[in-house]
């Protein structure tokens, strides 16, 4: 396969056609005999005892078929953890609050109604009494604060990843920079919010739902409710986006499910705007702290990485995230000494979630910011110290200090790609220009080298696939991943067409549907393609060898000695040599179902890449203006340029959210401050998308037969620390701690008026 070439090249995504004429089919778009819309009262407190929640005025609502609050459904399961189930013991998170709420927002009693006009004025009608408690709003707050859950600390978990470095090598280093950095809380803000819909059939419960990992959400569901697994079936129609936010099986959800089986009728809650900011989960939320040696030809000696981690109200959904960035935290660079603690807490803000990189951007942000600390405390360029440190190729795979093994690594050629792409030379004399101009605006150059992981941990490294020949010619592929907007029907179809050597119209790709593909993680972690793909990639060839065997076997049976050497497979015919062959449609009809199945499995994979970022800034307002964003991305062999090239476009414009605009805030009552939805929380319009050049190395996955490694998350991880570092060198600013994320105009006035002073 080509490098940065497809199986059939770069197509444009199939599925766009339907979505761009109106035709995707949502969950918000399926319409069902007897069907009934929930909605849910939530908290306005953000803290406190719940006294009693009354439904009895919702229940008199025009058009309401009825209102339940947890002391009506006592039956009601327990959320599941996601990730690590020892977090949540002892600290129960109730499908419908019951002793306490302990985030504004959460979900206290639920209305059904035949609309959700009529479902949200009963839920308007439930009336709640709460004696309020002190809110915990941050993770400094959570360690000195009262305990959220009596008898458990605030602490849900803590690890360390790597010894601790010895004292003499921070004694006897020649520099040592030290920084505090804050990654803000953000709304993932998918295009499309949480839907959830549930048909009871019989004794079965059929799901519809905007979710990444449909097996994981059944299996969950089927539990919880007392169900086999195979009697629920998950289903995911289009979905609008996710970013990692729809990973988890929520409370709304088992609510949901829970009264179509009670009322033997499907009920559908769709999220609006206003809930999804303040009842669905948040991403980011760290606090963190660096330390970084050095010696006197500026060679790293060690690195020591603290987080603080906000898991907001339940440590559900959250914990998976910074013991991401723990792990990550030896970055790109071959430092003898590494060192990662992670402290994950509690607060009474609405529970945090993996969001878009998911705990390696903010490792490649600790990391990065301190590296260009360090190269202007010892005055040398940014892009020399990091060539001068950097992990060599001949060094892979590589085992880090803190547990990582790297598979393969160029990042000095990514990093020189993206100097010459920038043209830094000239770039740099125009700074020099305007330094030596009072009137111009500063400008500043900044860096990022960053490492991320793909494909997952643990029992996540595994993924289905499964590519069956009908008898019309045709093909099915199955595959256990679930897009959300990525381009699965076209790019994963790609390696089957590919592999039978077939056009991509006789491939029809299934997905995200539990009933009819056997088993499946899901698609979250730039995982798709690298599992998924390669999934798909072994079991048609393996289909192609079943197919050999079996036309070799037919031929046989009829007289004629041909082995199986001799089948040849082109474009879905098999010859049998003498001038005999026979289509594969004809074949199936013949003899029977053919089919191949592949559990593909992998350790997981490491991009990286080199972004650089030039700005100009505006002291007196405060206002920063991306001049230029050069990103360099390996992301081993790219199967669809055109797709991947998308997904690092979408990741650098959340990326720019992130370190310029978003921040969910909290007022000091614990309600978060977005009363006007999005005249208060910005997101980047196509108006402040800089210019941009994207370019690629291509290393390929020595462990993945399609030599791919994950992309899609890039842009998130390179885009906030090159952003922030060119920031504090247009100012020439030597205390890191000034700049705090995002870089509104009052944050970048004061860190101006603090630098001239």
């Amino acid at each position: 396969m080509p490098d940065h070439a497809g199986p059939a090249g770069g197509l444009t995504r199939r599925e766009d056609l339907r979505l761009l004429r109106g035709e995707g089919r949502f969950v918000a778009d399926l319409a069902l005999p007897r069907l009934l819309d929930a909605a849910f009262a939530r908290s306005r407190v953000a803290h406190g005892v719940l006294v009693d929640v009354d439904v009895s005025a919702a229940r008199q609502v025009p058009g309401v078929l009825g209102a339940w609050s947890a002391r009506d459904l006592p039956d009601l399961p327990v959320v599941p953890p996601f990730g690590q189930p020892g977090v949540a013991e002892g600290r129960d998170w109730p499908a419908l609050a019951d002793d306490r709420v302990r985030h504004v927002g959460q979900p206290l009693a639920v209305v059904v109604a035949a609309d959700r006009y009529r479902a949200e004025d009963g839920a308007d009608a439930v009336r709640a009494r709460i004696d309020a408690l002190p809110p915990v709003l941050t993770p400094q707050d959570a360690l000195s604060g009262p305990e959220l859950f009596p008898g458990h600390d605030n602490v849900a978990d803590e690890a360390e990843f790597g010894d601790p470095v010895p004292e003499e090598v921070w004694a006897s280093a020649h520099l040592v920079v030290e920084g505090r950095y804050r990654q803000q809380l953000v709304s993932p803000f998918s295009m499309e919010a949480r839907a959830f819909l549930a048909v009871p059939e019989g004794e079965q419960l059929h799901v519809w739902v905007s979710h990444q990992a449909p097996h994981r959400l059944r299996d969950n569901i089927a539990q919880a409710l007392g169900l086999a697994p195979d009697a629920v079936r998950v289903q995911v129609p289009d979905a609008g986006g996710a970013f990692g936010s729809k990973s988890a099986t929520f409370p709304e959800y088992l609510v949901v499910a829970a009264l179509a089986r009670r009322l033997g009728r499907p009920v559908r809650w769709i999220e609006d705007r206003a809930e999804a900011f303040t009842a669905h989960t948040h991403g980011r939320g760290q606090d963190q702290r660096t330390r970084l040696a050095l010696d006197a030809d500026g060679r790293f000696l060690a690195f020591e990485l603290d987080v603080l981690a906000n898991l907001g109200a339940y440590p559900h959904t959250g914990v998976v995230v910074p013991q991401q960035t723990a792990l990550m935290a030896t970055g790109a660079y071959a430092t003898p000494h590494v060192h990662s603690r992670m402290r994950c807490v509690v607060t009474t803000t609405t529970p945090t979630a993996p969001y878009r990189g998911a705990g390696r951007p903010e490792a490649a942000y600790a990391v990065e910011r301190t590296v260009e600390l360090a190269a202007r405390r010892l005055g040398v360029d940014p892009v020399q110290l990091r060539r001068r440190n950097f992990l060599a190729p001949e060094a892979f795979p590589y085992d880090t200090p803190t547990g990582r093994r790297y598979d393969s690594g160029e990042y000095a050629r990514a990093l020189e790609r993206c100097v010459e792409a920038l043209a830094l030379d000239a770039w740099r004399a125009e700074q020099r220009r305007r330094r030596d101009d009072p009137a111009a605006r500063p400008l500043g150059i900044g860096f990022c080298t960053y490492v991320e992981r793909s494909g997952g941990d643990g029992p996540m490294l595994r993924e289905f696939g499964s590519v069956e020949a009908l008898a019309d010619g045709t093909f099915v592929a199955r595959c256990g991943t679930s897009s959300t907007g990525q381009g699965h029907e076209t790019a994963l179809a790609q390696v089957v067409a590919d592999v039978l050597g077939v056009d991509l119209e006789r491939i029809r790709y299934v997905a995200a549907d539990t009933g009819e593909v056997a088993s499946g993680v899901g698609s979250f972690g730039s995982r798709s393609m690298q599992m998924g793909g390669a999934a798909l990639h072994l079991a048609a060839g393996e289909l192609v060898d079943l197919a050999r065997r079996r036309a070799a076997q037919r031929a046989s049976e009829g007289g004629a000695l041909v082995p199986v050497a001799g089948v040849t497979w082109t474009t879905g015919r098999l010859d049998l040599g003498g001038g005999q062959g026979i289509d594969v449609g004809d074949l199936v009809a013949a003899t029977g179902p053919l089919r191949a199945d592949h559990e593909f499995r992998q350790d997981a994979a490491f991009p990286f890449g080199s972004y650089a970022a030039v700005v100009e800034v505006d002291v007196e307002l405060g206002d920063v203006e991306v001049l230029r964003l050069v990103a360099v991305d390996d992301y081993g062999v790219v199967v669809n340029p055109v797709l991947t090239r998308g997904q690092t476009v979408g990741s650098i414009v959340q990326g720019l959210g992130q370190v310029l605009y978003e921040e969910v805030p909290y007022a000091a009552d614990g309600r978060p401050s977005l009363d006007a939805g999005l005249f208060d929380y910005l997101v980047p319009t196509l108006s402040e998308v800089p210019p941009m050049t994207l370019e690629e190395t291509v290393t390929p996955d020595p462990g993945n037969p399609l030599g791919a490694k994950g992309a899609g998350e890039a842009g998130c991880i390179g885009v906030p620390p090159a952003v922030v570092n060119a920031v504090a060198d247009a100012l020439e600013l030597d205390d890191p701690g000034t700049l705090q994320m995002p870089l509104t105009p009052a944050v970048v006035w004061r860190a101006a008026a603090g630098a001239a002073s």
